[in-house]
């Protein structure tokens, strides 16, 4: 079976259409042949073929005029071009825009397999240069951005790696508080013993003091043998709170003990146990507002605020997303074997996503970057690759729109999302931004809330103001 599959074959003589179809069809390619330059444009446009075989005289628009617009639109195209009136200056020309050969008439239809061939030669010895390149690219940095607010939030990690100080960083889902809380680690003179990160909001609150200190044999039912908590895990080394804000009052109370005395006593057990552990902590609420509102330890909270570490929201910084863009790129090329690599985006997606306000951060950009790696057809990265919801006309998430209001949009998906997202606000607003009750309320899981509020980019704290 050759490298390529598919043949467009350009020509206004019927002979030397049927000829051509016939011998490539027996060379085991799928052949589609059509008779004017219009004609060619628009089947390129609707189907996806690998060579373009173009006579450069053609009714309507000719050969060349093609080639540049076949080129343009479609870069990874092998065009081919055939003329009985050749000369060497329209050859150069053929060239020059991107041909990677010219055939002179008459010919032999074997002469165009040859030709053929040696194009998929080419081609097969262009894919492995760009596999070998790839395997030996170096990968991304971990924290990538050039934006003075990245850097302002670097410069801080460096100033308070060294130290204990407990260090609570804040930002918005997606920013990459873990990636922060790991650099503070792996530069930290911790750094060779255990980073431990956990999630309070995922855990349940019968849980939580378990799971952070641990538990005797027989502490309750089902502890049927002894537990060692993620305090102890960290011992040495660095743990991560992340939404620490979800943490229940009496785990709280535990946790405010081990920062100012440096034991832990686990679940049933009557002795305490010494650790050494630095904390940071992370959330996207606002813990000063829980403070007031009671759901927060006034002396735990000044606690874990010792220093504080914003990060900043994706746009902005702008300036980085075309950075950040070329490193996923890259990372999704060797993970999912992309052939060809993706190598460039359009200036119509660059624009896109300049132009978008990105509410998921660099977690929606890595998101969308990984489908657009997977979904696109060729080298460059197109507006049609990229997520709906960066190119489609935007839609209001306020409210729940009547069918009368929905006009021409009766898009039955989107309007179950608004209206997702409408209960899920009232339902924030109902238990000011309590989100274990609003689980209870929205009759899901305390983990699927956390898990759509990210998804919508809702902020809690501002449903809870509202309610208010």
């Amino acid at each position: 079976m050759p490298t390529f599959r598919s043949i467009l074959v350009a020509d206004d003589e019927p002979s030397i259409r049927h000829v051509l179809s016939l011998v490539l069809k027996e060379h085991g390619y799928e052949v589609r042949a059509v008779s004017d330059g219009e004609e060619a444009v628009r089947e390129l446009a609707a189907r996806s073929y690998d060579v373009l075989l173009c006579d450069v005289r053609m009714p309507k628009r000719d050969g060349l005029s093609v080639l540049r617009q076949a080129k343009a639109e479609h870069p990874g195209l092998t065009v081919l071009v055939m003329s009985a009136y050749g000369s060497q200056e329209q050859a150069l020309e053929a060239v020059g825009a991107g041909a990677y050969d010219y055939v002179q008439k008459p010919f032999k239809p074997e002469e165009i397999v040859f030709v053929l061939r040696k194009a998929e030669e080419r081609e097969r010895l262009l894919r492995e240069n760009r596999r070998l390149r790839t395997a030996a690219a170096p990968p991304p940095e971990r924290i990538l951005g050039e934006s003075e607010g990245l850097k302002a939030v670097l410069r801080q990690v460096d100033r308070l790696a060294p130290v204990n100080t407990t260090v609570l960083i804040t930002g918005e889902s997606g920013t990459g508080k873990e990636l922060i809380a790991r650099a503070l680690h792996e530069r930290s003179a911790r750094a060779a013993n255990p980073f431990v990160a956990v999630n309070c909001g995922a855990i349940p609150a019968g849980l939580i003091e378990s799971e952070l200190f641990g538990h005797a044999k027989g502490a309750f039912t089902d502890a049927r043998t002894a537990k060692q908590g993620l305090f102890s895990e960290a011992d040495g080394g660095t743990l991560f709170l992340d939404e620490v804000g979800e943490l229940p009052l009496p785990a709280q109370v535990k946790l405010l003990r081990v920062l100012q005395e440096g034991e832990i006593r686990p679940v049933g057990e009557s002795r305490a146990e010494r650790v050494d552990v630095r904390v940071i902590a992370a959330t996207l609420r606002d813990l000063g507002k829980l403070v007031e509102r009671g759901e927060f330890r006034e002396d735990l909270y000044y606690r874990l605020n010792v220093v504080n570490l914003r990060m900043p929201p994706l746009r902005e910084r702008r300036e980085d997303i075309p950075l950040l863009t070329r490193a996923f790129i890259h990372r999704f090329n060797r993970q999912l074997n992309r052939e060809p690599p993706i190598e460039s985006l359009s200036p119509e997606a660059e624009a896109l996503m300049a132009a978008y306000a990105w509410p998921g951060n660099v977690r929606e950009l890595e998101n969308a970057m990984e489908r657009a790696v997977l979904l696109a057809d060729g080298p460059q990265l197109l507006p049609s690759n990229l997520p709906e919801r960066l190119w489609a006309a935007p839609q209001p998430a306020a409210g729940s729109p009547s069918v009368q209001q929905a006009g021409s949009d009766l898009s039955l998906k989107r309007a179950m999302r608004e209206l997702e997202e409408t209960y899920i606000r009232a339902a924030l607003r109902r238990t000011r931004g309590n989100r274990t009750r609003a689980a209870e309320v929205l009759d899901i899981s305390h983990r699927a809330l956390l898990y759509k509020i990210k998804e919508y980019g809702i902020d809690p704290d501002a449903e809870a103001e509202k309610g208010s």
